[in-house]
């Protein structure tokens, strides 16, 4: 009896992965779309920007979370009429760090604009959303995988990675754990 103790510990043993990657990737979140209910929590009628709180359009928003309460949501502001028009058009919301372009963005509140270079590309400008301090620059690129335009849509990641289209032009997102 003992031997077939042992033996039968012996297979269970081999079946468990030896690769440490394996097993810390099955206890990762898995990020998924936001539901409508989850971004109406998250989203606000009137977006804090600098001193003023201007109007957003629910109808644009987009985000994504993990499931475990983190998420990375924006969307389009009404700005006609407020200090911020013609320079950001788009409220965003990470509560994960993320890194886009050369840029770092921590867990915050943000507001972005963006400028045509061509007509392939666009420069999307980050800022702080209580201070309206500049964050920095990504290019953003027309999709040619899709001909599909929106007001925004941020996709989840897979494997820490995933893209933020605005209209038809997009850039990519890593989560920086």
């Amino acid at each position: 009896m003992p031997l077939a103790i042992l033996i039968n510990l012996l297979v269970a043993a081999s079946l468990v992965p030896a690769n440490p990657t394996v097993t810390t990737r099955a206890v990762r979140a898995r990020w998924r779309n936001a539901t409508e209910a989850e971004l109406r929590k998250l989203i606000p009628a009137r977006a804090p920007v600098i001193k003023e709180n201007i109007e957003t359009e629910f109808r644009t928003a987009s985000g994504v979370t993990d499931g475990r309460g983190k998420f990375i949501a924006g969307v389009v502001m009404i700005t006609a009429g407020y200090s911020a028009e013609g320079k950001y058009s788009h409220f965003f919301i990470t509560q994960a760090p993320l890194k886009i372009g050369s840029m770092l963005l921590q867990p915050g509140e943000y507001v972005f604009g963006y400028q045509r270079i061509n007509n392939d590309a666009i420069r999307v400008s980050f800022y702080r959303a209580s201070s309206g301090e500049g964050v920095g620059t990504v290019d953003a690129h027309v999709n040619r995988k899709s001909s599909m335009v929106r007001s925004l849509l941020i996709s989840p990641p897979v494997d820490g990675r995933a893209s933020i289209q605005v209209g038809r032009f997009f850039f990519e997102y890593r989560l920086d754990n």
